[in-house]
Order: C-alpha cells, then sequence, then structure tokens
C-alpha cells in the first residue's frame, strides 16, 4: 500500500490541533486532536512511499513507536485515505494508459470522495470501463447524456433512435449543427465516440459496438425519448421485456417546461411502470382516457424543451447512471426528480409498488427506500476523533 491523503479533499486546521479535510459539509471531515509530530507527518502521505519507509520517516520525526500505523488506521476509517496503487489488476491496466487515465483524473478524484475505502475510486472508474449500457433516445437529453456516459468512461455506450436530426436536435455535448439530416443513431454514435477518453469500441462484423472483452451484458438502460410524454406518462409496454430479464433501467425527459429524472427502476425490487400507470388511474380515474389521447393525437413539429433545461436534465440522469454504476442508490431509485420552470425547485416523488402490478416488486422495496433516505443533518461522531457532516438533495 503506498497511503494518499485524498486530493479532492482540501485541508484546513480549525485550531493547533484540529485539521478538517474538505469544505463540503456532505464530504467534510474534523481530525482532533492531532499533534505537531502527526500533523508534519501527514504531508508525507502523498501516494510515493509504502508503508515500510513512512514507518522509517515517521521515526525520524520523533512518532512513538506503532504510532504511525495507527494514524493510518485513523484516516483510513474516517475515509480521508486512499492507495496510490491499489485498485486491483483492471486498475493497474488503466494507470497503463496514461493519456485516458489524465482525462478521467477529475472523475477519479471525484470517486476518491464518495468511496471510503483505499483504492475504491481507482477500482470503480476501472469497473466503469467494463460496462455497457444503452441510452433510448437521440434527441437534447438522450445524446447529451451518452456523451457524458463515455467521457466518464464507461466502456461502451450504445445510442438508439429513429429518423434523421433535426435543426432542433442540436445541444451543446450532444448532435452538433453539421450532423443535421443525419441518421440520428450514427450521428449520436459518433459523438459518443469522440467523447470517449480512450480508442472507441471496436466495431462487430455487422456493425454494431463490441463491449470490451466481448462481453454484452446490458448494465443499464436509459430511457430518454426525444417526446417527453414517453418519460412523463411512460407506456409499461416498452419497458416490460428489461422487466422481465431483470434489467435496471431509468427514465429522463423534458415535457414542456417540467424535467424528470427517474425512476430508476431496478426490477423485481422496486416499482416499475406499470405500478407508475396503475397508483395514478388510482388518483385519477381519467388519466388513462388522457394518455390515450396525447398519444394517439398528432404531434407537434417541435417538442418543447428549453435547452438549460434539457441540458440540466442530461447532466442529471448521467450523474445518477454513474451513481448506479458505480454501486451506490442515488435518489432516482424507487423515485422521480421533478424540475419545473420557472421556479426550478427539485421534488422527489417516491414511487411505491401497485399491489395489482405482475413486476414482482416485493418487501425489498422498503428496504431500498430507506437506504436512499436523506440523513438528518448535523456531525455524526465515529468515537476516534472524528466528525462527518452528511446531507443529501435530489440534485
Amino acid at each position: 500500500m503506498h497511503p494518499l491523503l485524498k486530493p479532492a479533499l482540501r485541508r484546513g486546521w480549525r485550531n493547533l490541533n484540529t485539521v478538517q479535510f474538505g469544505v463540503a459539509p456532505a464530504h467534510a471531515v474534523v481530525l482532533g486532536p492531532v499533534d505537531v509530530a502527526s500533523g508534519s507527518f501527514l504531508a508525507l502521505l502523498d501516494g510515493t512511499r509504502g508503508l515500510p519507509l513512512l514507518r522509517e520517516e515517521g521515526h525520524r520525526m520523533g512518532l512513538a513507536e506503532g504510532q504511525v500505523d495507527r494514524l493510518l488506521d485513523r484516516l483510513t476509517r474516517a475515509g480521508l485515505l486512499d492507495d496510490a496503487k491499489g485498485g486491483g489488476p483492471a486498475a493497474d491496466a488503466l494507470r497503463a494508459r496514461g493519456a485516458v487515465l489524465d482525462r478521467l483524473r477529475p472523475d477519479l478524484a471525484g470517486l476518491a470522495v464518495t468511496d471510503p475505502a483505499p483504492g475504491g475510486a481507482m477500482r470503480a472508474l476501472a469497473a466503469r470501463g467494463e460496462m455497457r449500457v444503452q441510452v433510448r433516445g437521440a434527441g437534447r437529453v438522450g445524446a447529451v447524456a451518452a456523451a457524458l456516459l463515455a467521457a466518464s468512461g464507461v466502456g461502451q455506450v450504445d445510442v438508439c433512435d429513429g429518423g434523421r436530426v433535426e435543426p432542433w436536435d442540436v445541444a451543446p455535448g450532444g448532435l452538433p449543427p453539421e450532423s443535421v439530416g443525419e441518421r440520428r443513431a450514427d450521428a449520436a454514435r459518433r459523438v459518443v465516440r469522440q467523447a470517449a477518453p480512450g480508442r472507441p469500441p471496436r466495431r462487430s462484423p455487422g456493425g454494431e459496438p463490441e463491449a470490451p472483452g466481448g462481453g454484452s451484458q446490458v448494465s443499464l438502460v436509459v430511457l430518454a425519448p426525444r417526446d417527453g410524454l414517453d418519460a412523463h406518462a411512460p407506456d409499461p409496454a416498452v419497458s416490460a421485456d428489461f422487466v422481465a430479464g431483470g434489467v435496471p433501467h431509468l427514465y429522463a425527459g423534458v415535457m414542456e417546461a417540467t424535467g424528470v429524472v427517474g425512476p430508476l427502476i431496478l426490477p423485481g425490487m422496486t416499482g416499475c411502470a406499470g405500478c407508475l400507470t396503475r397508483n395514478r388511474t388510482d388518483r385519477d380515474a381519467d388519466w388513462p382516457r388522457l394518455v390515450a389521447q396525447w398519444r394517439s393525437g398528432r404531434q407537434r413539429q417541435v417538442i418543447a424543451g428549453e435547452l438549460s433545461l434539457t441540458s440540466a436534465i442530461a447532466s442529471l440522469t448521467a450523474a445518477h447512471a454513474l451513481a448506479f454504476l458505480d454501486g451506490g442508490l442515488p435518489a432516482s431509485v424507487a423515485a422521480r426528480c421533478e424540475v419545473s420552470a420557472p421556479g426550478l425547485d427539485w421534488r422527489r416523488k417516491p414511487l411505491v409498488p401497485h399491489p395489482h402490478c405482475p413486476c414482482g416488486a416485493g418487501r425489498r422495496t422498503s428496504d431500498l427506500q430507506e437506504s436512499v433516505a436523506e440523513p438528518e443533518e448535523g456531525p455524526s461522531a465515529d468515537g476516534h476523533g472524528t466528525s462527518r457532516e452528511g446531507q443529501t438533495a435530489c440534485t
């Protein structure tokens, strides 16, 4: 192990023997008491030294026998210590690709903040490279979200959509102006390849991109339809195969002046689009009639979707997807996050499984909802001279 204080957490001394790591309350940690020798020793934790050399340096600085190990253990339990050479073989392979890793260093630093285990951030970043995400929809939300996922290190991002690029599909970070008139799927795939920090995915003889290592299992499907109605009131038939196959899927889109991210559906564990439809029908008996008219009516040529709002939804969609791919449970699990102009205040609406829906969601839903619930505000001590302030928000 080559101990490294997580560089993303800025350090400041509250007083002569108390140091705070981090600025934002959600991840800030206060460590104390810290004596003068231990405080000086912190400067050596830059990832260039192994444990034997650190022990020798600590002894020369006046630290007592075993004090270096106790300090490192204390920092590890507080989630402040990383391992500059940790993460396993996949992480070593990523380190060997210097140019790729340089593109992803901000992502690595961010993962180090949220993953408390030494080497965990590098392991998670390397794992992204083995994952496959399918994005259904190449409009202002879907194309931008797909590009963000690829740029964040996801190894394979497939984009599915029909038709040709219209002028109003163009968005910064998504489909460029020169793609107008091209097939949407082709244009979006090119955007994804250009955004990826490494080499573009290899093509199979049939023209479909191959997953790294030849795998084909989809880790997540992002449903980002160009028509926001299909995200606001999703058709259960569209996701029936995902529910039956146990494929996690996340809805996102903009309907008129309201953006939605979620629900992120974990088949068998959370409610599905069918539950959402049934719950709405229970509250409003006219809902099915309205949805049928909206879907069958003549579609307007241009669908409302103000650029800054669609870009925000695309970014948040990618963030929720990455949080899930990295092993977390974002606020969109079993819920949907909504924001409406002009107030732009976020709301989280839980999705409760419907008792008559055949999706198979059971008791584990309540456990999931508890695990993603917002913690109480205020610092919490861990009993070893550290404290952490934590708070979460839908955004």
